[in-house]
């Protein structure tokens, strides 16, 4: 992992455009390649970025006060991330070793299993592509196809919160980057989906879909009398 604190103008070239005036940034280049600018707010997300296969080249650039320019390649698309460095305030790498990923509560475990071997739970003629599909920023619960063909990315919570929508939001940023996947909608799948998490997920055209648990694992209730 390398941090690095700079004032930088930022632009990114391919099907769009975008720019990010001179400022203070904190730049993140991780050992899978991937290279991310961010604010001092936001949280966790990030200004901009480019995901792995990609290539970083600097070099030297004397002008308009520039003292260095950083380009950042996606090699399948040819997509550029231009960072233009006016000062370097740190610049600091550190080996952080493999990490053992997240571990999922048992119940949002074992939810996932069992939708994946259940995946019409979703809807009829959904197939299922993979579980725990891979992204830069974490694996994505379960990535499936509807009955058009169409991807679909499923986060699962066993109690659905805003904070699972917002998880969602960014896999769905990064997975519609992909050509071959996109373009990718959301379902938000959970025992218990919270008001404002509904709200949210409508309002980033997210699906929410409440999973019975028992349900799921063949387990039938008999009525009772109280």
């Amino acid at each position: 992992m390398r941090l690095v604190i700079a004032r930088c103008s930022v632009d990114y070239a391919g099907k769009l455009t975008a720019h990010l005036p001179s400022a203070v940034r904190l730049i993140m280049v991780k050992a899978d390649g991937s290279v991310s600018i961010h604010a001092d707010d936001r949280a966790y997300k990030p200004l901009n970025w480019m995901n792995p296969p990609c290539t970083l080249r600097e070099e030297a650039h004397e002008e308009n006060g520039a003292v260095a320019r950083w380009t950042v390649t996606h090699s399948k698309s040819g997509e550029r991330l231009i960072l233009t460095i006016e000062e370097v305030l740190l610049d600091h790498g550190h080996e952080l070793g493999p990490d053992p990923g997240l571990v999922k509560d048992g119940v949002e475990a074992h939810l996932q299993e069992l939708l994946a071997e259940h995946i019409s739970t979703l809807g009829d003629g959904y197939s299922l592509v993979r579980r725990e599909y891979p992204t830069a920023i974490g694996p994505v619960d379960i990535l499936c196809r509807d009955a058009g063909g169409a991807t679909v990315a499923v986060e699962i919570k066993r109690r659905g919160e805003i904070d699972g929508v917002e998880q969602l939001t960014r896999y769905l940023e990064l997975l519609n980057r992909d050509p071959l996947l996109a373009p990718v909608r959301g379902v938000f799948a959970a025992q218990e989906i919270k008001p404002q998490a509904r709200v949210l997920a409508a309002d980033r055209g997210i699906d929410c879909v409440t999973l019975d648990y028992d349900a799921l694992r063949g387990i039938e209730h008999e009525g009772t009398l109280f």
